[in-house]
């Protein structure tokens, strides 16, 4: 039987991913964007998902929801959002705005987990906030838990993901159980594999070039998905999104899926004058007015962010410019960059997809992650043979009010559209108004 694990704070789903990679069952996943709820469930129709907050929350609720009776829970990881610090001497959880870290560490307690992975920024290490992280390790040692010290920031390019990003990465067991070592990075531009063989990190180049362009298809303005669409052949790293290799899987399971349809596409319409400005930036520079990054076709994707939420705004973070073509890249295209497999669909629309995509902790990260887990814990990660199918479409069209509909749950704050529309028509009008000027 294989291990179980439950995801707090899952998001769409990239450590839910990761973990089942490497051969647990993710029974759970808790979440409390209805958005967010409808991608995890579409991609993963065999976890049972929690769209609630985890304040109030209790283990009997979460055991109840997944189903599992009194089950041993191998592993409980997520990152609660980190947002208040306090003053000079304050002690941090004293925040109202912490209160979500100390119901992460009450659920580990709660649900008896053997381990958990606690995810976050890499500012957590760094000056006054390391008083934090010390009164995060404080308190899981107050519930019976030990904690790998000191913690470490890991980077996912050294993971085989195309992208600069750092994660804090916090593992604890219980005192009694041995707790689990940080997962040695396994491509770098002079790592090897276990035969000596070079292992470099896949480039952008790698990541996207076998991808149809989105810009082929005009009526991927109004949908995210291209039934005949056009491929290049992959490289070693595009083959195992594709899941055109023996080992694409890992130890998770197989959905079934056409590989031939481009998903998670939609085009974004640019007006000719940022197009002109797109060409014109070098690749790995920023484009000075939009401050876009141009990916390098050889090298790596700078961080790709999530921007705001409903609540404080939503407002979007920018897409990087595509190495070879003058526009933002796709959805899918983040995808590819964050190590997320074609299989795996999010969102209809660019900003809830894009959001979900720079929140989530890319899939090969967590998987490394999670197998460290399975070792200290001594188990053998096995390959399911049930085959999964993905779920309703119609889970990635919903509107914010139609997912809260759908989960039973009160609709968030929303105050996205009349802002963006306004900051849209904005643009527009500084656009055409440069474009006079140059003509």
């Amino acid at each position: 039987m294989r291990p179980l694990g439950i995801d707090l704070f899952a998001g769409a789903g990239g450590m839910s991913l990761g973990f089942e990679q490497a051969g647990f069952d993710v029974a759970a996943a808790v979440e409390v964007d209805p958005i967010h709820c409808a991608t995890h469930k579409f991609n993963f129709p065999g976890c049972a998902v929690v769209a609630r907050s985890v304040i109030g929350l209790s283990a009997e609720e979460i055991r109840g929801h997944a189903g599992i009776g009194g089950r041993r829970i191998a592993v409980v990881f997520g990152g609660p959002p980190c947002q208040g610090f306090s003053l000079i001497g304050q002690r941090c959880f004293d925040d109202a705005r912490n209160r979500l870290v100390l119901e992460f560490v009450r659920l580990v307690s709660e649900l008896d987990a053997d381990t958990f992975v606690f995810e976050n920024v890499k500012g957590l290490t760094l000056g006054p906030q390391k008083a934090f992280l010390a009164e995060l390790i404080e308190a899981f040692e107050r519930v019976g838990y030990s904690v790998r010290l000191p913690p470490q920031v890991l980077n996912a390019a050294s993971f085989n993901v195309p992208q600069n990003r750092e994660r804090l990465i916090v593992f604890g067991a219980k005192k009694g159980i041995a707790v689990p070592v940080y997962p040695k990075p396994i491509t770098a531009p002079d790592a090897n594999d276990r035969r000596g063989n070079p292992r470099h990190t896949p480039t952008c180049h790698e990541a996207l070039g076998d991808l149809p362009n989105a810009d082929d298809y005009d009526y991927l303005f109004e949908q995210d998905e291209v039934f005949l669409a056009k491929w290049a052949k992959p490289s070693a790293y595009a083959a195992e999104l594709r899941a055109l290799t023996e080992d694409a899987w890992h130890f998770g399971y197989r959905r079934l899926w056409n590989p031939r349809v481009l998903t998670s596409s939609m085009r974004t319409e640019h007006t000719d004058i940022s197009r002109r400005r797109f060409a014109e930036t070098e690749p790995g520079e920023v484009e000075p007015i939009s401050r876009f990054f141009r990916l390098p076709s050889d090298g790596l994707s700078n961080t790709l962010r999530a921007g705001t939420d409903a609540a404080r705004g939503a407002f979007t973070s920018p897409r990087p410019i595509h190495y070879a073509l003058p526009r933002c890249i796709t959805v899918r295209e983040m995808a590819r960059l964050h190590g997320f497999p074609d299989w795996f669909r999010f969102h209809q629309t660019k900003w809830h997809g894009a959001r979900q995509i720079g929140n989530a902790v890319p899939p090969p990260l967590a998987r490394a992650v999670a197998r460290e887990i399975m070792r200290a814990l001594g188990f053998r990660p096995t390959r399911p043979k049930e085959l999964y199918s993905l779920g309703d479409p119609e889970l990635l069209r919903m509107g914010m009010a139609d997912a809260a509909a759908h989960f039973g749950v009160q609709r968030p704050i929303q105050r996205r559209d009349r802002k963006s529309g306004a900051r849209k028509r904005k643009q527009l009008e500084i656009e055409r108004s440069a474009l006079v000027a140059s003509d």
